[in-house]
């Protein structure tokens, strides 16, 4: 199986959606911390700044992603650490188990070393430790867990609780 990780184009919106949906619905079945939906006008200023990816298995979309160079909300170093910020990885039901978050974080080593970036940083809701698990044994610390104040530009899912921090230092 070929895996590739390619910039999201508009008229990939409908699959990104469906995956967006497949993944609540994952969230909702295995824990209470869940996204509540995003809006079309964020993903398509994403795609516009090419900020948004595609995983493609085989030329279908299994997964995607989007990426930040900033996150002072969340990290608030972050206009002093040259990073790449993941957020809002979602794959397919039909791809679980098949690693797609070590493509993406191999991805992200090449991307963050071509771009002079020196880590890898990416958020979770606080206290899903399967989750935060997961991401440690794909080689990402736990940095800890923060509290943050919610800004409008944030999707609706960052109101009140925890989340934790990981990062990979490239």
């Amino acid at each position: 199986m070929q895996i590739n990780i390619e910039n999201t184009a508009l008229t990939d919106v409908e699959i990104i959606f469906a995956l967006y949906e497949d993944a609540i619905a994952y969230q909702k079945e295995v824990g209470n911390n869940h996204w509540l939906g995003f809006e079309p006008a964020l993903i398509a200023q994403e795609i516009d700044e090419h900020r948004h990816y595609k995983i493609c298995a085989d030329n279908n979309i299994v997964g995607t992603f989007c990426i930040t160079f900033s996150d002072p909300v969340i990290w608030q170093d972050s206009s002093d650490v040259a990073a790449i910020y993941i957020h809002r990885i979602a794959t397919s039901h039909l791809f679980r188990g098949y690693n797609v978050l070590g493509h993406i974080v191999n991805w992200a080593k090449v991307f963050a070393k071509t771009n002079k970036l020196f880590s890898i940083r990416m958020d979770t809701g606080g206290g899903n430790n399967r989750l935060i698990n997961y991401y440690i044994k794909n080689g990402f610390t736990f940095i800890g867990e923060t509290s943050i104040t919610y800004a409008p530009e944030l999707p609706a899912h960052y109101h009140g609780g925890t989340f934790a921090l990981l990062e990979i230092v490239v």
